[in-house]
This record gives structure tokens, C-alpha cells and sequence, in this order.
């Protein structure tokens, strides 16, 4: 027996334990721990500033009264009382394009008890997820799935990859079929029944309500988790079980959320995967983009042949960069580069464009001031190994429209360069820099 005060930390903690000795285990009961305890450590994880769902209900407002609140919150919980409501959809600005994106935000305690079922199942998915899945898990980010790729075309025997795109993948998940993944592991009907009810709450756009009988949950912190399980079981269990056993040489499947690529020693492997990836993920309702898919050479050989025909090797884009074949700074061995999309260079000079264009009148300090945090978010991410080239040239860009801005808001033509230069001087900018080492 275990003591009631023992904490909802340790209680997860022990159902990891569990889960990973046991992988056939069913757990019948976990709605308890949704209790005061887990909901204000969730609250506390909210940002402060995060925009409010359709109930207008901000942190601060909840925060007055918090006890109080939490206490009706699992009162209502636990006698299924509570129900979710309408995610809001609004739309932003998409950078490099006249589209706009459609953005959801669920109510304040919809997040929370989102919040809550998701630390309970990661307790338990976390030791099932197979290790090259890389999407909105603890600990793990797009560069750890950068680096494996790095090890699986460098360190190995790599010759062909396949890289793949599932069309509208969120909108399209198939909630039966879903649950009837979460049930392979949780057996606790109140846990299923919030999250039927999470998947059927629908969108508030336009003042109307539309309900949902596909995809998961818009903008809500569930949704990466859902969207992940079922990639496990369609895709990720899928090529460790029947793929990697028919194939003949080496493989490995770099998964992050619904972007992925595949790598392969013999081109037959390769082509059974293309073939069949997509009957498989038919059988789940899902359809792969075909102008996104592909497969191709890649890898030292690749590069050897192409240079033997006096061609180039074939390029492929994986989150956001642009993957090639090269070779270290002394030429004797081949190394994978990456470079800034070309697509998503454009798209983010682009915002950054709109962006001053629509606050120029912004007093110059600020207007610095965010730069240099946009600049270092820049950075942050886009500040990979060999990508030192795309870094100056963002840098270079983002100067240029900034000069361009600044000069338009006086009489045309009455800032200068050498102005512009010692503004830069005293308000100096974050300089391009690699910030993610990809070597190991």
C-alpha cells in the first residue's frame, strides 16, 4: 500500500516504472491523480501573457481566486460534470505568404486539465515511443533529431533516403481509430472519456460553433502527445516490426511529429518502404503529399556518382534546413551540410519585413531592442554547424530592412548609411554565430 500523502510526482514516476517493465500493461486507474496538486503545478506552467479562449479568462483573472478555482475545477472533474469547450480559432499572418494561418486557443481550464492528462500519459507513452521519435517530447528537440540524422548518413552505410510528407496530417487524425490505439494502454474509461470529449469540442470561429469528427484539438497542449501516439502505432511500430525485419542492410527512421525521412543501404529497401508506407497509412486515412515525397540517392556514394556524371547529388529539406552532400574542411571525409531552406529564409525575412512595416513608428530603441531578440531567436535555432553562410547573409538582410524602414519614416532619403552605421555602433546588434554544434 502506498501513503495517500505520497506525491503526484512519485506516483507518475511509478507508473513510468511500470510501463516500462511491462509493456503489455493496462492502466485502469489514473484519473485520480488528476487532482488539485497536478492542476496547480499546470497553472503555474502557463505562460502569464498567453492569449484567452472564448471565455475571456486570463491567468491573472483566475490566479484571484486560485484556490477556490482549482477546488471547483476537480469537483466538476470528478464527477464528469466538467465539459470542454470550443477551441477559438483565430488566424495570423503567415511569414512569405498572403495566406494566413489558422491559430487555436482553448479556454484557461481547458488547459489545465489538458495540461494534466498529458504529464499522466507521458508517464506511460514515453517508454513506449521508439527512440528516433523526436516531436514535443521532454528533453528531446529538432536538433537531437538533426544530430541522428547526422549519425545515420555520416557514421553509416547510407545510400538512399526517403523523405516524406502526410497531407493535412492534424486535421486528418481519426478519432475512433485513435482511441482505440489509447486503449492498447489505458483502460480507465474517465481518462478516454475526457479525451473524447477534448477531440469532439470543436472550433469557435466567426461567432459560430463547428464540431469535430476529425483531428485532434487545436492549438492545445494534447495535441502534439495524441498526434504522436498515433504516428506510433501507424508508422513508428510499423518500421521497427515488419520494415527493419525484410530489409537486408542498414535502416533507420527519423521521425520529428509528422515530418520524417527514412534511411537505407540497398535502393530495394528503400522502394518497399516508399510502396508501402503509403497502403499503410491509407489504412489509417491519411494520404501522403506526392509532390513531397520522394525517394533518391544520398549519401558518399550518391556524391561519387554524380561527380563521376558531372551532376550534383540530390538535396532534401528536414526541418526547416536544407541537407547536401560535401565533405570536411580538409576533403577527406564526407560529411552531410545543412543550410537555411531557401523557402523558410524568404518566409522569415518576410515577416520580419511586416512586421516593421507595421510597427515603424515604434520609438527606434524598441525597434532595436526586438530585433536583436528576433535576431537571437534567430540564432538560437538556425545556428547549426556549417550553416555560417546563411547566418551572414540573414544578418546582412535584416540590416537592409531595417535601414529601409528607418529612412522612411523622415524625408526620403534623409538617413545615411554612415547614420545608420553609428545607431548600429551604439545599439549594436547580436552578431550571426553557431549556437548548435551537430558534431555529436
Amino acid at each position: 500500500m502506498h501513503r495517500n500523502e505520497e506525491r503526484v510526482p512519485t506516483k507518475l514516476q511509478r507508473i513510468a516504472l511500470k510501463a516500462s517493465k511491462d509493456k503489455h500493461c493496462q492502466f485502469t486507474s489514473l484519473f485520480h491523480l488528476m487532482n488539485k496538486e497536478l492542476l496547480l503545478e499546470c497553472f503555474s506552467q502557463l505562460r502569464g501573457n498567453a492569449a484567452s479562449g472564448i471565455d475571456n479568462i486570463t491567468k491573472e483573472m483566475y490566479a484571484k481566486d486560485l484556490d477556490a478555482n482549482l477546488d471547483n475545477l476537480v469537483t466538476r472533474l470528478h464527477s464528469m460534470a466538467y465539459r470542454p469547450q470550443p477551441v477559438l480559432r483565430i488566424y495570423i499572418p503567415k511569414p512569405g505568404s498572403k495566406k494566413e494561418r489558422p491559430l487555436g486557443i482553448p479556454t484557461l481550464e481547458d488547459k489545465l486539465v489538458q495540461g494534466g492528462l498529458v504529464k499522466i500519459l507521458q508517464a506511460i507513452y514515453e517508454q513506449d515511443f521508439i527512440d528516433d521519435s523526436y516531436g514535443f517530447r521532454p528533453k528531446l528537440s529538432c536538433h537531437d533529431a538533426l544530430r541522428a540524422l547526422s549519425n545515420a548518413v555520416e557514421d553509416n552505410l547510407t545510400h538512399y533516403m526517403v523523405e516524406a510528407d502526410i497531407k493535412g496530417f492534424f486535421d486528418n487524425i481519426e478519432q475512433d481509430q485513435l482511441i482505440t490505439f489509447l486503449q492498447h494502454r489505458i483502460a480507465d474509461q474517465r481518462i478516454l472519456r475526457y479525451i473524447k470529449r477534448f477531440l469532439k469540442a470543436g472550433i469557435h470561429e466567426d461567432g459560430k460553433h463547428k464540431g469535430s469528427d476529425r483531428g485532434t484539438p487545436q492549438g492545445g497542449s494534447i495535441s502534439p502527445l495524441l498526434a504522436n501516439i498515433y504516428l506510433h502505432y501507424t508508422l513508428d511500430l510499423w518500421f521497427e516490426k515488419r520494415v527493419k525485419r525484410r530489409c537486408h542492410g542498414f535502416v533507420r527512421y527519423i521521425r520529428y511529429a509528422d515530418d520524417y525521412v527514412a534511411c537505407f543501404q540497398k535502393e530495394q529497401d528503400a522502394n518497399y518502404f516508399k510502396q508501402y508506407m503509403e497502403e499503410r497509412l491509407n489504412q489509417f486515412h491519411l494520404d501522403i503529399a506526392p509532390e513531397k515525397t520522394k525517394l533518391f540517392e544520398f549519401g558518399r556514394i550518391a556524391r561519387a556518382k554524380a561527380r563521376a556524371r558531372g551532376d550534383r547529388p540530390a538535396t532534401f529539406n528536414f526541418l526547416g534546413f536544407t541537407h547536401y552532400c560535401s565533405v570536411s574542411l580538409n576533403g577527406k571525409r564526407f560529411r552531410m551540410k545543412r543550410k537555411t531552406a531557401s523557402k523558410r529564409f524568404t518566409a522569415i525575412l518576410k515577416g520580419y519585413n511586416a512586421w516593421l512595416r507595421a510597427n515603424r513608428t515604434l520609438p527606434t530603441i524598441d525597434i532595436l531592442k526586438i530585433t536583436a531578440a528576433k535576431l537571437r531567436g534567430h540564432y538560437a535555432y538556425y545556428g547549426v554547424t556549417d550553416n555560417g553562410g546563411k547566418l551572414g547573409s540573414f544578418s546582412h538582410w535584416i540590416k537592409r530592412i531595417l535601414f529601409k524602414w528607418l529612412n522612411r519614416r523622415g524625408k526620403r532619403d534623409c538617413y545615411t548609411w554612415e547614420k545608420f552605421s553609428l545607431l548600429l555602433e551604439r545599439f549594436p546588434l547580436p552578431n550571426p554565430r553557431t549556437t548548435v554544434n551537430l558534431l555529436f
